[in-house]
């Protein structure tokens, strides 16, 4: 396949594009110009929230794509072009099952906000991390918005210690994703980056084989399936490694702007 038939990238944040110290690799902005220069659309696909990646992508934020919130926020050139909320009942539910595990912390995410009722400091550090706009309140169920997502968090693991559950409770009518180590994600049951992308294939006229992704970790796996040009990061997830066609380098050495250079602009 032609290299240069490539229309859209998106790339996963932690573990991904960034950097160990959480920094886009240095000549990103050069590769990006690049990019937008041969036509192809660059998007960051996170976890993390809208106003945290406009943020970290401050001179792009009116250019660039972003996919937000696990595939449930798709936002370009400031607009929002796409979302997959959650009705106010599913919302009870999950933050009820969530408050009953011990050590779990709990982060609401709304279009406007998200919404925290803990002031643990450790927790509060690690939020600070992926949510920018975030309010504290004194009952999550209270909170008025239109919700995309329900984000757990357990310093132990969430794997372990929160998925079992989660996913028996809601696996059949909720996407339920471990994220990250510590981090575990529940939204609507149509709702992931995969399922984003797919959206965006539709919209903007591009196909399943002009599409190229990286990912690292299993909120990652529908967004590889959706890419014919499909890179786990040499730092993935084994299960990631499995069902991704291609191997990257590893985020410590830039492994995304490496592929990139060599196999879309070379």
């Amino acid at each position: 396949m032609n290299k240069h038939d490539i229309k859209f990238i998106a790339a996963d944040m932690d573990g991904t594009l960034l950097d160990e110290n959480s920094l886009l690799p240095k000549g990103f902005y050069d590769l990006y110009d690049k990019l937008e220069q041969q036509g192809v659309i660059f998007a960051a696909a996170s976890g993390r929230q809208y106003y945290s990646l406009i943020e970290t992508f401050e001179p792009l934020k009116d250019r660039m794509m972003f996919i937000a919130e696990n595939g449930t926020m798709v936002m370009h050139h400031g607009k929002e072009v796409y979302s997959c909320g959650m009705d106010s009942s599913s919302i009870t539910a999950i933050i009820e099952e969530a408050r009953a595990i011990e050590g779990a912390q709990i982060v609401l995410c709304g279009k406007k906000s998200a919404y925290i009722e803990t002031q643990d400091p450790q927790a509060l550090k690690e939020f600070a991390k992926y949510y920018h706009r975030c309010q504290y309140v004194d009952d999550l169920l209270k909170v008025d918005d239109e919700f995309i997502k329900v984000a757990v968090c357990h310093f132990d693991g969430t794997e372990k210690h929160v998925f079992p559950s989660f996913n028996q409770a809601f696996g059949e009518s909720h996407q339920v994703v471990v994220s990250a180590k510590i981090w575990l994600d529940v939204m609507n049951a149509e709702a992931s980056k995969g399922a984003a992308i797919e959206f965006l294939q539709h919209l903007l006229g591009f196909t399943h084989e002009q599409t190229m992704s990286f990912g690292d970790y299993l909120n990652d796996l529908e967004m590889l399936k959706a890419s014919y040009h499909s890179y786990a990061m040499d730092n993935a997830h084994p299960k990631l490694k499995e069902i991704a066609r291609f191997g990257a380098p590893s985020n410590v050495d830039a492994g995304v702007l490496t592929v990139i250079e060599q196999e879309v602009l070379n």
